[in-house]
Formats: structure tokens, sequence, C-alpha cells
């Protein structure tokens, strides 16, 4: 099986012989524009395996919690695919992180920021305060409708 690095290493190759084949032209441009592209895929694989490997989950699991397929995860990591907002979106939430696209210069920086507890702990406090807040409020509803009823 082929690593993450020797995988990059190879592609790298592949892109550096189709942009030197002709330097000054409206071509040469899109090359420059896919090899863009291609780095951005790469990153966000190299992201993606980080935060999983960091995790200790294995492809199948963090399949299983972005709603994905094994093998859509392998290609992902492997830069062979470019996921959809809502993707990025389900995998932040399965690799328990948020996600940072940071542009830097023509390319942009991609990764996964891991939730700490104490901002894990706060998100479900404020999500569970207005349900307390409603059945207090409603407690007092009907006690003040039963007083003055």
């Amino acid at each position: 099986m082929v690593s993450h690095a020797q995988w990059k290493l190879a592609r790298d190759r592949k892109v550096a012989e189709s942009i030197s084949e002709g330097e000054d032209s409206a071509e040469s441009a899109e090359r420059v524009r896919r090899r863009l592209e291609l780095d951005l895929a790469w990153d966000l694989g190299q992201a993606v395996y980080d935060r999983r490997t960091a995790l200790g989950l294995a492809q199948t699991e963090l399949a299983r919690r972005a709603r994905m397929s094994q093998p859509q995860v392998s290609k992902l990591e492997l830069g062979g695919s470019m996921p959809t907002v809502p993707l990025l979106a389900r995998l932040a939430r399965a690799l328990d992180a948020d996600f940072s696209l940071t542009p830097l210069g023509e390319g942009v920086r991609v990764s996964f920021i891991p939730h700490d507890p104490a901002h894990t702990e706060a998100a479900t406090e404020r999500a569970s305060a207005p349900a307390a807040e409603a059945e207090t409020d409603a407690g007092a509803g009907a006690e003040g409708a039963a007083a003055t009823g």
C-alpha cells in the first residue's frame, strides 16, 4: 500500500511535469489553477487523515460518523475528491472539530481544530439552557393561571 507521503510525491512529480510543458500559454495558467486545486484536495485529505488518526479512528468508524462509505473516506484522504460544504460540516462533527480554511497567498491552509472540553461543555450548556428556560416559563405560567383562575 502507498503511504500518504509517497502518493503526494508521485502526484507532485506528475503535476510538475505537466506544468513545465507550456510555460507562457493560457494552457499553462490552466495547469497552475489545476495544481492549486490538487494541492487543496491533498491538504484537505491530509487534514482529515491527521485528525482521524489523532482520534484513533479507523476509516470505517469515521465513515459511519460522517454518513459516508469507507472507500469515500479513503479517496478523500488521498486527495482524490473535493468535498462539498455539507460534507465538510459532517466531517467536522464526526471529527469533533471546527473546520478552518485560511487563504495564504495563492493557496489556502486547511485544518480541523479540535474542540476542547470546555468548548464542548459550553456548547452543550447553551443548547440545553433554552429548554430549561422554556420549562421554567411553562411551570410559572401554569402556577399563575391556577392562582388567578
